[in-house]
């Protein structure tokens, strides 16, 4: 196989030297754990004081992980992407609000987003979290009660909340089918996961009869993902649609064992690292051998599950530009491997979120909390970039 995620020179050819000593003091301050812990809880209560810290963050982990405040800032980030065959995936990176006015402006952002992506060359997908459109305890009370997922049930208001919630999600993959864009539906915390299931299946069925739009997101360190995926394939191909599936390991794994061990209940979390790799391959497998009925984004930064897709792409003499196939990796790291798939000729994008930094902190909390807590990550990231700036040096 041709394809090397030790290339650095095709991993950063887009940065600049300045560019990459930032990008190195960044990840060698988040490769002190104790550092991150105190940074990621003081940094909300900051912003919130009015203290002149926002240049600062601007300057540092906004530039690295963030598009821009808003949506035209992407298009420089977006553009210089391209120009080195990357796609990117365009994320409204607000965290929901609670309030039919939040949810419906959400809805509204989402169509503009949308409306964007299509004069660009290279912005095939935006993303989509449910949360930004329905209350989470609403979600929640769908999730909990089967009875309100059949209809009956007995409180209108929540009937009426509810069809908002579709009616939303509908205007938004009706723009989406219209201008030709993917939807990519963000996988939530398990005890509201269902209803989104739900609703998504349902936009696949409307939209993704002869091409795809629509994609669920399905978690990987859940124990249950592969058998979903199965189940999922199988109503598909029962009403006639296309499956569109991001595939990613996980988000809220902490969270998730702690509220299990609280109330009582079996974690729905793999027993461990290996068990949720496994699951991960064999996910890519089974989507690969039924790609006419399913198309996929390898949404990951582990690199041995690229080389699987790769790999099993060979074996069955399958194009490397097949539009059912499709990497991302998070803006701002893994360039090793995005840069490098793009350079072989694999569609591939970056994960680009956008938004007010002060909208953005909790989404830029979790990537520095993220990169000191996954093993290996920032040591990673920390030895590539080190290993280009002495190369450039050398040259």
């Amino acid at each position: 196989m041709s394809i090397s995620f030790d290339n650095t020179e095709n991993a950063f050819a887009y940065k600049s030297d300045k560019d990459l000593k930032g990008a190195r003091f960044l990840f060698n301050t988040m490769g002190y754990p104790w550092f991150v812990q105190v940074g990621t809880r003081l940094t909300p209560f900051i912003m919130r004081t009015g203290l002149p810290v926002h240049g600062l963050i601007r300057k540092t982990i906004f530039k690295q992980f963030v598009g821009g405040e808003t949506l035209e800032e992407t298009a420089t980030v977006g553009e210089t992407l391209g120009k080195y065959g990357v796609d990117v995936i365009l994320d409204y990176g607000v965290e929901g609000k609670d309030g039919e006015a939040s949810f419906d402006h959400a809805t509204d952002e989402f169509i503009r987003v949308i409306n964007y992506a299509a004069t660009q060359k290279n912005i095939p997908f935006i993303s989509v979290k449910i949360t930004g459109l329905a209350r989470f305890k609403l979600l929640q009370t769908l999730n909990e009660a089967p009875r309100l997922r059949s209809g009956i049930h007995d409180h209108e208001a929540e009937i009426n909340e509810w069809d908002r919630v579709r009616e939303r999600m509908y205007a938004i993959c009706e723009v989406a089918a219209e201008k030709n864009i993917g939807v990519l539906v963000d996988a939530e915390e398990s005890w509201i996961q269902d209803p989104i299931d739900r609703l998504t299946m349902e936009m696949m069925e409307i939209f993704n009869k002869d091409k795809v739009i629509v994609y669920n997101t399905l978690q990987l360190y859940r124990h249950d993902r592969l058998h979903f995926l199965n189940i999922s394939q199988q109503i598909a191909k029962e009403k006639g649609f296309k499956l569109g599936m991001k595939l990613v390991r996980g988000a809220y794994m902490e969270k998730e064992r702690a509220r299990a061990a609280e109330r009582g209940y079996p974690s729905p979390i793999q027993p461990d690292k290996d068990s949720t790799d496994r699951d991960y391959n064999l996910a890519l497998k089974y989507c690969i051998e039924h790609l006419e009925e399913i198309a996929i984004i390898v949404a990951t930064h582990n690199e041995a599950s690229c080389l699987y897709v790769v790999q099993l792409l060979n074996e069955k003499g399958i194009s490397h530009q097949h539009p059912h196939v499709h990497f991302s990796q998070l803006y701002g790291m893994s360039d090793n491997i995005t840069f490098n798939l793009a350079k072989d000729g694999l569609r591939v994008s970056k994960y680009l979120p956008f938004g007010p930094i002060r909208d953005v902190i909790p989404y830029l909390m979790r990537r520095a909390q993220e990169n000191s807590s996954v093993s290996g990550q920032t040591g990673r990231e920390l030895g590539l970039i080190k290993k280009e700036l002495l190369r450039r040096k050398q040259a």
